[in-house]
């Protein structure tokens, strides 16, 4: 038996400066993810900073779903181990 989760859209504008997790309605039809900052939202459009440096501005009514998801873990210093 396959249960289907529900998409729930979870963010505010008061989540401006945080790091979300938006899933927006493609116009062809399903889904793609988008995960980034939340740089602005205003007249009911999110502008999404990646990790890539690259901004994606989402129409709210586009979005499905959508949270707020932990920062980026900063990176591991150091060099990548030696082969043995």
């Amino acid at each position: 038996m396959h249960l289907r989760g529900r998409l729930v859209h979870r963010i505010t504008p008061q989540d401006t400066g945080r790091r979300v997790s938006v899933r927006i309605r493609l116009p062809g039809g399903g889904f793609t993810d988008i995960v980034g900052v939340v740089e602005s939202w205003e007249g009911g459009v999110l502008a999404l900073r990646r990790r890539d440096g690259s901004v994606r501005r989402v129409a709210e009514s586009d979005i499905a779903a959508s949270r707020v998801v932990p920062p980026v873990p900063p990176r591991r210093g150091g060099p990548p181990p030696e082969a043995s």
